[in-house]
């Protein structure tokens, strides 16, 4: 991690650089899911985990009213303000962040 020091001298070890980005595995679960053409894509790390989501419904061509449920560790869904290198940090296997979505509600 990239360590900057700040005006008083102190180096910011909890910065995050600008230009880092991480890779996202976007699996698909459940019988009647849509699948993605591409599966792997490398976003910023300091995005929030919201921009994961605005991501996948675009690309879903979701409606307003159709609900798209996002799962990490196939047991939870993170918090659409979780920033994404937090989650990276915590759950990524081999170097990928697994981000499984569905339709309808899988777990948790």
């Amino acid at each position: 991690m990239d360590q900057k020091e700040s005006k008083s001298g102190e180096k910011d070890l909890n910065r995050v650089p600008e230009k880092k980005k991480v890779t996202i595995f976007l699996r698909a679960v459940g019988g009647n899911t849509p699948i993605l053409k591409r599966k792997k894509f490398k976003v910023k790390a300091s995005n929030q985990f919201s921009s994961i989501i605005s991501f996948l419904r675009k690309n879903l061509n979701c409606s307003t009213s159709d609900s798209v449920f996002l799962y990490c560790a196939q047991s939870f869904s993170p918090s659409p303000e979780e920033v994404i290198e937090d989650l990276f940090n915590c759950f990524q296997i081999n170097n990928e962040l697994a981000v499984y979505y569905c339709t309808t509600n899988c777990w948790g």
